[in-house]
Formats: C-alpha cells, sequence, structure tokens
C-alpha cells in the first residue's frame, strides 16, 4: 500500500498578514525542522509582557511574518524588471526564516549570562551549516547571502540592512501585541516603493514619508517598548539570576535544572569551545527550561539566588530609575551598603540587587544608509533628501543612564 506523502505547501493564518504561503516542500521541511519548532517556545520580546500584557508572541510568528515580506519583496522587484532568478529568491525566503534561529532563551538574556563570547548571529549561522549538510546542500546560497558575501549586495541588504525586511515584520508584529501605535509602520508600502539602483536597495521618491515614519516608529518603540524601564529592570534581573547559578554551578553546588539547561550552566561555553553537541544541546534549550528553573530555585538555600528567583515569579522588581547622566559612585555605594545591611548579604552579593548601567537608541546609522531614489535616477542618504529637521537629529545616538536597587 502506497503511504500518502504529506501535503507541503501549506498556508498558514497570521493576525497581521492574513493567510502566509510556505512557496515549497524543502522550505516546509526546514520548519518542521525540530530546530526551528524550538522558536515556537522563544518569546520574541523576552520578559516584555510583564509591561505589555499582550507580547507573548514567539520568534516562530516573526520568521514567518518574514518570509511572507520577503515573498512580496521579491515579487515587487520582478515586477519593475530587476532579475531575481528562483534559486535566489529560495535562498532570500530560507536566509529570512533562519535568521534568528541562534537565539536562546528569553532573546537576548543568555548571550550576557551562561554563554559568552559568541553572539547569537554565530549560532544562527552554525544551526544553517548544520542544516545544510542535513538538506544535502540545499542552503549554500542562503548562507551566502546571509554572511554577506553574496555579490549582488542588495539581495544581501533585504535580509541585512537599515530598512531591512527583519525590521519591516518586527515593528509592526510588536506595535500588534504590544498595543503601542506608535510602531505601526506600513511595511506594505515601503516593500511597494522599493527599487535597486548600482545593486543597491533604495526607496523610490514616493516612499520618502514611509521611510520617515518608519524611523520615526522605531525610535519611539525603542524607548516605549524595547528600552522600557520595567522590561529593562526585568531582563537584567534574568541575567543576574543565571549569572548567580552559574557562579553557584562553578563552586559545584547542586541546582535543579532540565538536562540542557545543566549542560550550559555546569561547563564553560564559549566560541572557542561551540561543538556540534553544544550545538545539539542549544537547540534543546528554551523559555520553559529558564522559567521551569526560576520557579524551583525560589526554594533553594542560597538566598541571592531564590530571592531574585521570588522577585521574578511575583514580578516584584527593583525599583529602577533613569537619567541623561551618570549616577556617581558615591550615591550607588550608598545604596549598596544601606541594601547589604537591610538583606543581610555580603557586599559583594549586593552587586546583583544594586547596580547602574548605561542605554543607547539611534534610530538612524549614517555608516549604513538608507537612500532615496528621485524622478531623475539619482540616489540621495533619506537624512539629506528629508525636509524633516528631526532626521539629522536621530542620527546622533541618545545615551541614558538608569540605576537599579531593592524597593
Amino acid at each position: 500500500m502506497n503511504k500518502k506523502k504529506p501535503n507541503k505547501l501549506k498556508v498558514l493564518n497570521d493576525p497581521i498578514y492574513g493567510f502566509i504561503q510556505i512557496p515549497n516542500s524543502l522550505i516546509f521541511d526546514i520548519i518542521e525542522h525540530p530546530y526551528f519548532q524550538r522558536l515556537r517556545r522563544i518569546a520574541q520580546m523576552g520578559f516584555s509582557n510583564l509591561v505589555y500584557p499582550g507580547a507573548n508572541h514567539t520568534r516562530f510568528n516573526h520568521a514567518l511574518g518574514c518570509i511572507h515580506l520577503m515573498q512580496k519583496a521579491v515579487r515587487v522587484l520582478r515586477f519593475k524588471q530587476i532579475s531575481i532568478s528562483k534559486e535566489e529568491e529560495n535562498a532570500l525566503c530560507i536566509a529570512i526564516l533562519l535568521h534568528d534561529i541562534g537565539h536562546g532563551a528569553f532573546s537576548h538574556a543568555l548571550e550576557h549570562s551562561i554563554v559568552s563570547g559568541i553572539s547569537h548571529e554565530e549560532i544562527s549561522l552554525k544551526f544553517m551549516n548544520s542544516l545544510n549538510n542535513e538538506f544535502d546542500g540545499k542552503l549554500t546560497l542562503a548562507i551566502e547571502i546571509f554572511e554577506g558575501k553574496y555579490p549582488r549586495k542588495f539581495l544581501c541588504q533585504l535580509i541585512s540592512s537599515q530598512l531591512d525586511i527583519d525590521r519591516l515584520d518586527y515593528l509592526k508584529r510588536d506595535s500588534f501585541y504590544t498595543g503601542v501605535a506608535e510602531g505601526n509602520i506600513s511595511s506594505d508600502r515601503l516593500i511597494v516603493m522599493m527599487n535597486v539602483k548600482d545593486d543597491a536597495l533604495v526607496i523610490e521618491q514616493k516612499g520618502i514619508y514611509s521611510v520617515e515614519k518608519f524611523l520615526v516608529a522605531r525610535r519611539l518603540m525603542y524607548w516605549q517598548v524595547y528600552l522600557h524601564k520595567t522590561g529593562l529592570v526585568a531582563e537584567n534581573m534574568l541575567v543576574n539570576v543565571l549569572r548567580r547559578a552559574k557562579e553557584l554551578a562553578e563552586k559545584g553546588i547542586d541546582l535543579f535544572a532540565s538536562t540542557s539547561l545543566k549542560y550550559f550552566l555546569y561547563h564553560q561555553i564559549n566560541k572557542e569551545n561551540f561543538t556540534d553537541e553544544t550545538l545539539e544541546m542549544f537547540s534543546k534549550l528554551d523559555d520553559y527550561d529558564i522559567l521551569s528553573a526560576i520557579k524551583e530555585w525560589t526554594n533553594h538555600s542560597d538566598k541571592v539566588l531564590s530571592l531574585l528567583s521570588q522577585m521574578i515569579v511575583d514580578r516584584k522588581l527593583l525599583r529602577v530609575e533613569i537619567q541623561k547622566d551618570f549616577f556617581d559612585d558615591l550615591r550607588i555605594d550608598k545604596k549598596r551598603d544601606k541594601f547589604a545591611k537591610r538583606l543581610g548579604i555580603s557586599k559583594d552579593e549586593i552587586n546583583y540587587f544594586v547596580f547602574s548601567q548605561e542605554i543607547k537608541n539611534q534610530a538612524y546609522n549614517l555608516d549604513e544608509p538608507i537612500f532615496i531614489l528621485n524622478k531623475k535616477g539619482k540616489i540621495k542618504d533619506i537624512a539629506k533628501a528629508s525636509d524633516q529637521l528631526n532626521l539629522q537629529a536621530l542620527t546622533k545616538p541618545v545615551v541614558k543612564y538608569f540605576i537599579c536597587y531593592p524597593k
């Protein structure tokens, strides 16, 4: 009896774009792979749901949204007589689908605590190379584009630039799920206005206001959502919990953890020793491992670990203050002395509860400009083409400082 082959040409329903088509069986098989399915268990916005209760969408949602926008961008450019081969289109779809596959649990928190010296982009590349071996080299072109090594520059810019498909999806998606209307950009219009000039991705002059809105929306989303003070303090507390757990693990203290989390707590993992075994373990680590460990650690005998864990579980977070100038060392030291006494912990341990850092927001980077194509076929940097004076202001990084301490 013949086994019925699964139908791999699926149509998925997305709350933002409606129906999304999976273009071919190779992409369907990549989506079905356990490496990619793991993204269902990784929040797109870390702990932002402690501020915006609706922000529970995942990296999986975002990756599918990106593939939808990429198909649209390819159709628009072909309509404008830009030749993109079937192989290039497929490679673009695979590269954008997998651009975030190397993100760890809670997105950025793992990078700064239990895995050091290797970025999520580098881990994405390791996943892509592993999948390439499994799929008989069918991802080679996608990897070349992802790494920015493909000779046709505009294809690489669709994956990574200041107006790439990634940003066009996450701003719109994060705005939708948080309910922050300021981030609601017109990704459709921006894609329809795309063109290619001298092998560079450009936006036609009619789309100039959409680009201005996109840049302003990005700035507002950073201050209102991604760098929201409650989100900042929650993410830093998560980093500190994992750092403390790692510190205890190094001393040989027993900690409750899933197999994959244990592997990262009890091994020193960096770029040099990130083996195939490490990648396999990383692929099994997600938000659920971290959350279940934190819930259990509320009962641990180590006061720092249990207290930080309890604060996260109950959302009784540290107090946070933000200002434009440095917090002077004397003030920080006074807070450390005061709270070390109050909590009954050592001067070293209080650093987990009292700390100061800087945050930076630059909406537009002049080093990789967004070019506007005028009616005469000339291109100009958006910062010069726009009559909006505040676009020049958006090129300057805005730096602020925050301090966290117990309530």
